[in-house]
């Protein structure tokens, strides 16, 4: 059974999330605020987590939750739509953002992607220039310093190096990495991307690295030759 974490103080929202979440097997804690939220004990599979909270801000509970948790999905659920609300939520550590109000079979749909993990068109192991991802590990090293990276950080990554050189969509990259059902904008997946480049691009002195080409109007290609390199 998966243990879920919501964050939400509007008892309506919060209550029918529960009980929903519940009907469909999962362990759901009920936080109200966000102090609530971060002194809860143990760990949890999965975070839903408002923005518009009583007593701490959304977002600083997002950053506070990714350090204490980095291996939980935290998806942020908001009445906040601005582009700059999204990107900065996801940029705090969450790993997808919906905007209120929201379907319950979207949001169960979003969650199942979420849990399940893994890229599984993936191959085991991929070596391009100087960068490795093991999908088997789930370890992603430049010459043999590791890259720390977030779950769909990781199966980003996978999912393009699995095809390195060639072209891959926006819609086959949603589908692959999120879900087959995705709903909604790809924002999601741009600041992933653009993350994940950042992240690269610190170990960028250890070897050369492949860069991640934007496509306008298709998707992203991880070049098959290195285009990162380290500087003398």
């Amino acid at each position: 059974m998966t243990r879920l974490l919501i964050v939400e103080d509007d008892d309506m929202i919060g209550g029918a999330l529960a009980e929903s979440l519940r009907a469909n097997g999962h362990d759901v804690v009920w936080a109200r605020a966000g102090a609530q939220a971060l002194d809860e004990g143990g760990s949890f599979d999965l975070v839903l987590l408002d923005l518009g909270l009583p007593d701490l801000d959304g977002v600083e509970v997002c950053r506070r939750l990714r350090l204490a948790q980095p291996g939980t999905v935290i998806v942020i659920l908001t009445a906040r739509s601005e582009e700059m609300d999204v990107v900065v939520g996801l940029e705090a550590g969450a790993d997808d953002y919906l905007v209120k109000p929201v379907r319950l079979a979207e949001l169960h749909a979003r969650l199942r992607a979420h849990l399940r993990r893994g890229a599984p068109t993936a191959p085991e192991r991929s070596l391009i220039g100087d960068l490795v991802v093991d999908s088997a590990s789930r370890r992603v090293t430049v010459a043999g310093r590791e890259v720390v990276l977030r779950s769909k950080e990781f199966d980003l990554l996978a999912r393009l190096a699995a095809e390195p050189g060639k072209a891959v969509g926006r819609e086959t990259l949603m589908a692959d990495v999120w879900d087959e059902h995705w709903f909604g904008s790809t924002k999601t997946l741009d600041v992933h991307i653009a993350t994940l480049r950042r992240r690269l691009r610190e170990h960028a002195d250890a070897g050369t690295i492949p860069e991640i080409t934007t496509l306008r109007g298709h998707g992203y290609r991880l070049e098959a030759g290195p285009e990162i390199r380290s500087q003398p």
